[in-house]
């Protein structure tokens, strides 16, 4: 992730363009997963890591269906309906916060509150 504290000085001199994603560049899908499996959910990285594509969209399920992952640029919300409508609902999903166009959260939130309840929702 991108260092999110500056001093004021160091704000003045940066643009916004520099605060629309909180991802730095060169991080890959799979450098975001194991900071998410390690930081957010203490998961060990043996842990079994499945990788499937729905819609052209990287879904990488931990686990055995534990925690759910999509870190695409562009997320549709047949994306999500598919991953809320699994028969093993996961515990977490998480999901990139530049993905998410418009009302894209308020949307991802009520399709979860609909088809997988006890799921928890985290948007990087």
């Amino acid at each position: 992730m991108k260092k999110a504290f500056y001093s004021p000085e160091d704000t003045k001199r940066m643009t916004l363009d520099d605060y629309v994603d909180n991802v730095k560049s060169d991080r890959t899908p799979e450098d975001l997963l194991f900071q998410v499996m390690l930081e957010c959910f203490g998961l060990d990285l043996s842990c079994k890591i499945n990788v499937e594509n729905i819609d052209k969209n990287t879904i990488f399920t931990v686990n055995n269906g534990f925690l759910v992952a999509c870190f695409d640029e562009s997320l549709s919300e047949d994306v999500v309906i598919s991953i809320a409508k699994r028969d093993t609902k996961p515990a977490y999903v998480v999901f990139r916060d530049s993905s998410m166009r418009d009302d894209m959260l308020s949307n991802v939130e009520q399709i979860f509150r609909t088809y997988s309840p006890n799921t928890t929702v985290k948007i990087l």
